[in-house]
């Protein structure tokens, strides 16, 4: 199924970032560029790269210059993720062009590339939650409460693989259909941020 295909590249993307677990690390795609993969893996490496910037970010002694520069990273960083998930539901929006909808057919809450957008993420929780299970200067009762996180984690991750996959496979058969709406961001535009303007 879909979700679990998905999930193994995201977790390929994480363990290979922290072989050398650095934000200014380079990148380099393993799957070809027409290929979903390469897709869904720049997409959870892109999450991940951020997932580290926002720890560093909350350290309280961070030079006040560093942390504007960072959150400049943040920006980019969250314009790109956008970018890729828009790619992606591209991807299922031409898989899917020649489906006929049945009378009826209704339009889910997220497109499939949001769905995706949040199993990348629950990929991240449970890899660094079954970290800190495994961390050995950790208190006993530390690895057990996070136990019990990454419990509900993977309930999570075993609903959301039902719930894409059940979506994919509705709108295969026209029970459902996608219409993407891109994102309208407004505050890196300098004619929609009145800071932006004001400063033009």
């Amino acid at each position: 199924m879909f979700s679990d295909f998905a999930f193994k590249i995201f977790n390929e993307s994480i363990e290979k970032y922290h072989i050398e677990d650095c934000v200014d690390q380079g990148f380099a795609n393993p799957y070809p560029k027409d290929d979903i993969a390469h897709l869904l893996y720049r997409k959870n490496w892109i999450d991940t790269v951020q997932w580290h910037y926002e720890d560093i970010i909350r350290d309280p002694n961070i030079d006040p210059v560093a942390a504007l520069k960072l959150k400049r990273k943040i920006d980019a960083s969250n314009q790109d993720r956008t970018d890729l998930v828009e790619f992606i539901d591209s991807f299922f929006l031409n898989k899917y062009q020649s489906i006929t909808k049945e009378e009826g057919a209704t339009i889910n809450t997220e497109s499939p590339a949001w769905a995706i957008d949040r199993l990348s993420i629950l990929a991240l929780k449970i890899y660094h939650m079954q970290e800190e299970v495994d961390r050995e200067d950790a208190s006993t009762e530390h690895k057990e409460k996070c136990q019990v996180k990454l419990n509900i984690l993977l309930e999570q991750k075993r609903d959301l693989f039902t719930a894409i996959d059940q979506l994919l496979t509705d709108i295969e058969a026209g029970k459902k259909y996608m219409k993407v709406y891109k994102q309208m961001k407004m505050y890196n535009d300098d004619e929609l941020n009145p800071v932006l303007r004001k400063r033009g």
